[in-house]
């Protein structure tokens, strides 16, 4: 499909609305994603598609917003953090756009936010997940609209209804997305009675866990009670499936992690009925603005949108909703209307909390349905978490 920019640009052409023509100018928005060099590739693709569906469906179809089009600058990281830092500041020096969006990898995120704060332009994060993305390292430039590890690990604390007879062992990527998760899921538990008996931690890419998962085993198999092993890791390299191929049911320990995209899904039908927490699952939220997603995207790519594919909706419409809603476009406005701005996306209502930027959202409690009919495991709903029912700590006070 051609880019809905390109078109609007074609049909702009055709009734003779050449650029000296234009009643406004564009506005430009830069989205900063890792495109090269990384098995991420496909979250920043989901991101962009969902992005640009986003912009569609909340200026119904005219892509402008106030009468200026938006104009989309497109800039790759290659997931290094140098090369996102530079492509920051070349699209708010040279490019000079209004605000920027991205990016996937936490680790290259956080290289980023010194660069909104340096040139006073927002930066919105999307799709990166890591708490620090909001902590004290960050800034008031930076707005959140991608979930946090908190949210991962409250959510999935939930699902797993901790006791104190559960005993849990801990499997992460030893990066920020990684260690912030597992920071996350220990602070979810406290309280509980639950206890995590040992924590560990792979590089990125990682395909062999055998030695991490005997150490797991011989952590848990001696507790009486209910034992899991969660997984939290981002990557490929299969990690839910290796474990149970060696048979960790051997001891009386089961596996739990949350949800994943749909090339994904389909390795977790070796595990029915594990319970979770998912971010998005197309068939979970009951909205409007979901419901047009999921025809659009059916339509367009006879698939249904993906798990990034609703965040990059999101942000796009919270994009939208800003710079309507502002009374101008200077930052400083920005930030003001943004600041405790609500507004509709394909997981219902979100809310940009004033302290510190981040999104509040609703998460996904599910089961694993195995229907041989389906290509992939379904993470059938059990029930929306709430964002009220989450305590998701505060990462950086204004």
């Amino acid at each position: 499909m051609k880019s809905l920019y390109t078109l609007a640009g074609a049909i702009a052409l055709g009734l003779g609305i050449g650029s000296g023509a234009m009643a406004q100018d564009p506005v430009k928005i830069a989205l900063i994603h890792g495109m090269s060099g990384s098995s991420f590739e496909a979250f920043s693709k989901q991101s962009q598609t969902g992005f640009e569906l986003g912009l569609e469906y909340a200026t119904g179809g005219t892509l402008e917003i106030k009468g200026h089009p938006i104009e989309i600058i497109h800039k790759d990281t290659q997931f290094k953090p140098d090369v996102a830092r530079a492509a920051l500041e070349e699209a708010y020096g040279d490019d000079e756009v209004l605000l920027a969006v991205g990016a996937t990898s936490s680790g290259v995120t956080l290289s980023m936010l010194p660069i909104a704060e340096e040139y006073e332009k927002i930066l919105i994060v999307e799709p990166a997940v890591a708490d620090s993305l909001t902590g004290p390292d960050s800034n008031r430039y930076i707005f959140k609209t991608s979930r946090n590890s908190s949210m991962d690990m409250q959510a999935q604390a939930l699902a797993l209804a901790p006791d104190e007879d559960l005993f849990v062992a801990t499997l992460a990527e030893d990066y920020a997305f990684g260690r912030d998760g597992i920071t996350a899921f220990k602070s979810a538990l406290d309280g509980s009675g639950a206890t995590v008996v040992t924590e560990e931690y792979v590089p990125q890419g990682t395909t062999d866990f055998t030695a991490s998962a005997e150490r797991m085993f011989n952590a848990l198999k001696d507790h009486e009670g209910r034992k899991v092993i969660m997984i939290y890791v981002a990557g490929g390299g299969d990690p839910m499936g290796k474990i149970k191929a060696m048979q960790p049911e051997r001891y009386g320990i089961e596996i739990s992690t949350g949800g994943h995209i749909l090339p994904v899904l389909p390795t977790y039908k070796r595990v029915p009925g594990m319970e979770g927490a998912i971010y998005y699952y197309y068939e979970a939220p009951q909205n409007e603005v979901n419901d047009w997603l999921v025809k659009a995207h059916m339509d367009r790519y006879e698939t249904p949108p993906d798990f990034f594919t609703a965040g990059g909706m999101a942000a796009a419409m919270a994009v939208v909703k800003a710079l309507e809603s502002a009374e101008d476009w200077d930052t400083e406005t920005l930030i003001e209307t943004m600041e405790g701005m609500s507004w509709e996306t394909p997981k219902g209502t979100m809310t940009f909390r004033p302290e510190d930027h981040q999104a509040l959202q609703s998460m996904y409690h599910f089961k694993i349905k195995v229907d041989e009919n389906v290509d992939w495991a379904i993470p059938e709903l059990v029930r929306e978490i709430k964002p009220e029912e989450m305590n998701i700590p505060i990462g950086r006070e204004n």
